[in-house]
C-alpha cells in the first residue's frame, strides 16, 4: 500500500495560452482584413515556396482594390450623414474583407478551398503570438480556425437547390422532422449533425514566403506538429482513395438518421440507435450503415525523395511520406520538384508491422500547400517583363544560333549538336489522323563517340533546362526501371504499376547515357516508346497501355570504346538497324587530333577550370529560365507544310534515297534512309519554324533540316575517307570528292560528262555555296584536271583513269 501512495505522480506541463482570447483575434482577422490595394502577382519562377497550386484567395484584390477607390469617392458627404451611417460603412467592410468575401462563395457553394495565407496574418498585427503559436501548434489552430468559420459563414446570395445533393437533402428533411417532434421548437443543430459534416470547404494554411525549406533529412523530432517546408522530387503517387470523416446509420424502428464522427485510424460502429425516440420507448433499433450520406474526404499519399544536391557524401537519399488531402489531391505526379509545406506528424504502425515495431512511429507529413518548382510548358504564366523579353528575342535575327550557343556554354564547340538538341527540346507537331492513328511530334536523338567529348554533360545540362527531365544510365537501369514494375501498394495492400523512367518523362525528355552498355533484352523496351510512345504492359494480371509521350536523348560511345578506323561505321556503332531508324538525328562526334582545335579546346577548358566560368562570349546567353519561357511560347505554334514546300521535300528525300543507292553499290552505307528519315525532316522543319514562331513551314526551316541531317552523317564520311589517304579536309577537297564520286558512280566510269545542274544541286545540297563550288572547278581547271565543255554547262576529268 505504501508503494501505492508513494507513486510518482506524472509531470504536467503548463502552456500559458488563452484559447478563448485566440479565438476572437482568429475572428477579427477573418472578419477585417482588407487586402492591399496594389497587386500581388507573384514570379511564375520565383524562388518563393509560397506559392499556391490551383485556386487561392487572391483573385479578388483588384476587385477589393476599386471598391476602396468607390468609396473614398463617396466619402464627401456631410458629417451628420456619416455619422448616422457608421453601423452600414462597419457592415460594408466587413463585407469587403478578403476572407469574408472567400467565406461567400463557399456559402455560394462556388469553391471549396479556403487558404489562410500567414502572411496576411503578420501584415494584420504586429504582434506575432498567435502567428508563433500557429506555427508551432498547427493541428489545434486548424480546428479553431474552422469553428470560427462555422460561426461567421454568412448566408448564400440565392436559394440553393437542396435536392442537388444528398447530405443537403438529408440535413433538410432532418430539420423538418425535428420540428415536427418538438412542436416547432428548434433543435441545435450542432447536436443533430457534426460539424465536419455541415463543411463545405478544405482549411489550409500557406506558410509565410521567407520560411526555410528543410530537405527530408534535416527534419528532426523537434518539429513534431509544426508547420515546415521540405524539397524533394515526387517519386510514387497512390490513386485517390475516399477517407471516412462522418458515417452515417439509418435505425430500422425509427427511421432517423444517425451520425458518427471519425477521428481516428479505426473506429467502433454503433449498433443501438441512441435517438430520443427508441431511447423513450425502449425499442433499441438497430443501426445499419448508409454510404450515400456519409461524409468522404479525398485522400492521396505521396513519396517524396532527396534532391541528389542535398545527399551527403556516401549517403543514399532519404524519403517522406505525404498526405494530401482534399483539393490537393492530383496536384502531383512523379517527377515533380516540389516544396510541400506542412505538418509533420507521427503515426503508430498499424497490423503485423505494430507487433514487431512496439513503441516505434512511423511519420509523415500532412500537406497544407504544393509548390512546383518547374511547371510544365502548358501551366507557365508570362508576366509583363518575360513577355517583353520574348518579344526581344523574337525580333533577334540570330535567334537560332544564340539559343543554340546558351545550351551549356561552358562546353566549347558542338555547334550543330547543340542545334539539334535545341531542337528537340522544341519539338515538332504531334498529328492525329481521323482513324485515330498517331503521328509522333517529339524528336529522338542520339550521340555517339569517343569518351571524353562531354555527352553526359549535355544530357545533364538538358534536364535542367527541360520542365520535365529524367537521367538515367543504360547499366543502372532495367527494363522495367524504364518501362513499369509491378508491385503491392503498402496503403491500400493491391497491384499496383510503378511507373519507370519513360514513363515519368511523359511529355518530357528521357536522357540515357552510356545507350550502348544496355543489355539486348532491357533496350528492346524502347522501341515502342521511340515511335508509338506508348507503354504495352501485361503481367501480374494487369493489362494496359501507359502513355510515354516524351523525347529519347540517348548517348553512347562505339563498340570498342572509342572509334576503330579501321572497321567500317556500322560495326562500330553497334546498334539494331530497328532502333537507329528511331532516332531522327544520330550525330558521330569522334575525337580527332588537330593542332588548332586542340589549342582552343585547351584553353577553354583551363579557363572554366580557374574561373569557375565560360570564357568572355560574342553574345549574351540565354538564362535557363526565360530559355525555358521562349521555348513554352513555341511550343504553342503548330506549323503546317504548305503544298510547294510538299513538293521540295519530297524531291529532297527521293535524292537522298538515290544517293544512299549510290552508296550501297560502293559500299559506302554508313546510314539507312526510310520513310523514317522523311518524318523526321519533317519534324525538325516544324521545330525550326517553331522558333521562328511561324505558322507555315518555308524552305529556310527544310533546307537546315536537312543541313543537320547531312552534317550529322559527315563525320561517318570524313572518318571513312580518312582511312583511305588521308586526305585534306578542306571545302575545296570535299567538293572536288563530291564530284568524282558522282563520275565514278555512273555508268561510263569517270569517263561520262558531268552536267554541271546535277553537280551544282548535289554540291548545294551538302551545305557549300555556289561561290565555293566555282573556286573549286576553276582551281582544278587550273590544275588540269577539270575542263567544262558545252559552254560551262558540262565538266569532265582530263585523264579519267589517274583519278
Amino acid at each position: 500500500m505504501a508503494a501505492v501512495q508513494t507513486a510518482a505522480v506524472l509531470p504536467v506541463a503548463s502552456i500559458n495560452v488563452n484559447y478563448e482570447e485566440e479565438t476572437e483575434r482568429i475572428k477579427e482577422f477573418l472578419t477585417t482584413y482588407v487586402a492591399p490595394a496594389r497587386s500581388h502577382r507573384r514570379p511564375v519562377n520565383g524562388h518563393g515556396h509560397g506559392q499556391g497550386h490551383g485556386d487561392d484567395n487572391d483573385d479578388d484584390e483588384e476587385f477589393e482594390s476599386e471598391h476602396e477607390r468607390a468609396d473614398g469617392e463617396s466619402d464627401g458627404d456631410d458629417l451628420a450623414d456619416g455619422l448616422s451611417d457608421l453601423d452600414v460603412r462597419g457592415e460594408e467592410r466587413r463585407e469587403k474583407a478578403k476572407y469574408m468575401k472567400v467565406l461567400k462563395k463557399v456559402a455560394n457553394r462556388r469553391t471549396e478551398k479556403v487558404v489562410i495565407d500567414l502572411a496576411d496574418l503578420k501584415n494584420f498585427s504586429n504582434d506575432t503570438t498567435l502567428l508563433h503559436n500557429i506555427t508551432r501548434n498547427t493541428r489545434r489552430y486548424i480546428q479553431l480556425f474552422a469553428d470560427v468559420i462555422d460561426k461567421i459563414m454568412p448566408e448564400p446570395d440565392h436559394e440553393l437547390d437542396y435536392t442537388a445533393d444528398v447530405l443537403d437533402l438529408i440535413m433538410q428533411q432532418r430539420r423538418q422532422m425535428n420540428e415536427q417532434v418538438q412542436n416547432g421548437e428548434r433543435a441545435d443543430e450542432g447536436g443533430m449533425f457534426p460539424p465536419e459534416l455541415m463543411r463545405r470547404y478544405n482549411l489550409y494554411f500557406r506558410p509565410l514566403r521567407n520560411t526555410d525549406v528543410l530537405a527530408i533529412r534535416a527534419v528532426r523530432g523537434s518539429h513534431l506538429g509544426h508547420l515546415i517546408t521540405v524539397r524533394g522530387i515526387v517519386t510514387r503517387v497512390s490513386e485517390v482513395k475516399p477517407l471516412l470523416l462522418v458515417n452515417a446509420y439509418t435505425c430500422d424502428m425509427c427511421g432517423n438518421e444517425i451520425f458518427q464522427e471519425v477521428a481516428q485510424k479505426a473506429f467502433t460502429p454503433l449498433s443501438v440507435c441512441p435517438s430520443r425516440e427508441c431511447t423513450q420507448n425502449q425499442t433499441k433499433g438497430q443501426l445499419h450503415m448508409q454510404t450515400r450520406a456519409s461524409r468522404f474526404r479525398p485522400f492521396q499519399e505521396v513519396k517524396i525523395q532527396e534532391m541528389a544536391d542535398q545527399v551527403p557524401v556516401g549517403h543514399i537519399p532519404r524519403s517522406m511520406t505525404v498526405h494530401l488531402y482534399g483539393s490537393l489531391t492530383r496536384t502531383v505526379n512523379p517527377g515533380d520538384v516540389v516544396h510541400i509545406g506542412g505538418i509533420f506528424l507521427p503515426t503508430p504502425y498499424t497490423g503485423f508491422r505494430a507487433i514487431r515495431a512496439g513503441l516505434l512511429q512511423d511519420t509523415f507529413l500532412e500537406a497544407m500547400n504544393v509548390h512546383q518548382l518547374k511547371k510544365q510548358y502548358h501551366n507557365m504564366e508570362l508576366t509583363p517583363e518575360i513577355q517583353e523579353a520574348i518579344d526581344d528575342m523574337s525580333s533577334d535575327p540570330n535567334l537560332y544560333s544564340r539559343l543554340a550557343n546558351s545550351i551549356a556554354p561552358e562546353i566549347y564547340g558542338h555547334e550543330d549538336v547543340k542545334k539539334a538538341l535545341l531542337l528537340l527540346l522544341v519539338g515538332g507537331v504531334t498529328k492525329t489522323v481521323g482513324d485515330g492513328m498517331k503521328i509522333r511530334g517529339d524528336i529522338n536523338v542520339c550521340l555517339m563517340g569517343d569518351p571524353g567529348v562531354a555527352k553526359s554533360q549535355l544530357l545533364k545540362y538538358i534536364t535542367k533546362v527541360a520542365p520535365r527531365g529524367v537521367y538515367t544510365t543504360g547499366r543502372g537501369s532495367s527494363g522495367v526501371g524504364l518501362t513499369a514494375a509491378v508491385m503491392r501498394d503498402p496503403v491500400t495492400d493491391e497491384m499496383v504499376l510503378e511507373g519507370g523512367a519513360l514513363v515519368l518523362a511523359d511529355n518530357g525528355i528521357c536522357c540515357i547515357d552510356e545507350f550502348d552498355k544496355m543489355e539486348e533484352s532491357d533496350r528492346t523496351a524502347i522501341h515502342e516508346v521511340m515511335e508509338q510512345q506508348t507503354i504495352s504492359i501485361s503481367k501480374a494480371g494487369i493489362t494496359t497501355t501507359l502513355n510515354a509521350r516524351t523525347s529519347i536523348l540517348a548517348a553512347a560511345n562505339p563498340l570498342y570504346g572509342r572509334y576503330n578506323p579501321k572497321i567500317s561505321p556500322v560495326e562500330n556503332i553497334n546498334l539494331p538497324a530497328a532502333l537507329l531508324s528511331r532516332f531522327d538525328v544520330l550525330f558521330l562526334i569522334l575525337d580527332t587530333p588537330t593542332r588548332e582545335d586542340d589549342e582552343r579546346l585547351a584553353q577553354h577548358v583551363t579557363y572554366v577550370h580557374m574561373n569557375n566560368t565560360h570564357p568572355e562570349l560574342d553574345f549574351e546567353p540565354v538564362e535557363p529560365t526565360l530559355m525555358r519561357h521562349y521555348i513554352a511560347a513555341c511550343r504553342r505554334v503548330r506549323p503546317i507544310v504548305p503544298p510547294q514546300m510538299s513538293e521540295y521535300i519530297v524531291s529532297s528525300y527521293v535524292q537522298m534515297r538515290k544517293q544512299q543507292k549510290e552508296d550501297e553499290a560502293e559500299d559506302k552505307s554508313y546510314t539507312y534512309v526510310s520513310a523514317r528519315t522523311l518524318l523526321a525532316v519533317l519534324r525538325l522543319s516544324q521545330a525550326l519554324a517553331r522558333l521562328r514562331m511561324d505558322n507555315v513551314v518555308g524552305q529556310g526551316d527544310v533546307d537546315e533540316a536537312l543541313r543537320l541531317m547531312d552534317v550529322s552523317k559527315a563525320s561517318l564520311y570524313e572518318h571513312a575517307a580518312s582511312r583511305g589517304l588521308g586526305e585534306d579536309q578542306t571545302d575545296t577537297s570535299k567538293i572536288f570528292r563530291i564530284i568524282k564520286d558522282m563520275a565514278s558512280a555512273s555508268s561510263a566510269g569517270a569517263r561520262r560528262k558531268l552536267g554541271m545542274v546535277d553537280v551544282r544541286s548535289r554540291v548545294l545540297a551538302k551545305g557549300f555555296t555556289e561561290t565555293q563550288l566555282m573556286d573549286t572547278v576553276l582551281e582544278y581547271e587550273n590544275m588540269g584536271v577539270l575542263v567544262r565543255t558545252a559552254n560551262g554547262t558540262r565538266v569532265r576529268f582530263v585523264a579519267p583513269d589517274e583519278y
